[in-house]
């Protein structure tokens, strides 16, 4: 993990080329006091790390991010309103990458709709 301690991963639900996880933010995490003092929100480069990690649990491979497209921020993530999120995730798999279609909710409310390429290491 790379931002060591800034969510724990509650369920993690994996199907043939689909995956479903709940995470619950930590509140207090360090990363919050910068982003932003008095309001904490979840910082976007960190919603897409926390996918490329999920996707790697997955699928058990060393994976870096080439291509992010249709990167759409629909919520503020508030950690101290909303620290339980869900991530959905449609992962197709070819020529040593992997295509990743993610929805990320809080609530019924979306936060977050990405579709990313990781290729592996």
């Amino acid at each position: 993990m790379l931002i060591e301690g800034l969510y724990t991963i509650l369920e993690f639900k994996p199907d043939e080329n689909q995956l479903e996880a709940s995470v619950q933010l930590n509140k207090d995490h360090e990363v919050f006091e910068g982003h932003f003092p008095g309001n904490p929100v979840m910082p976007g480069v960190c919603m897409i790390q926390m996918i490329k990690e999920l996707t790697e649990k997955k699928t058990e491979k060393d994976l870096f991010l080439s291509v992010a497209s249709n990167v759409k921020f629909m919520a503020i993530i508030n950690p101290e309103k909303n620290d339980v999120i869900q991530l959905q995730l449609q992962i197709t798999e070819s020529e040593n990458q992997y295509k990743v279609k993610t929805t990320v909710y809080f609530e019924d409310t979306l936060a977050l709709k990405l579709n990313a390429t990781f290729k592996t290491l």
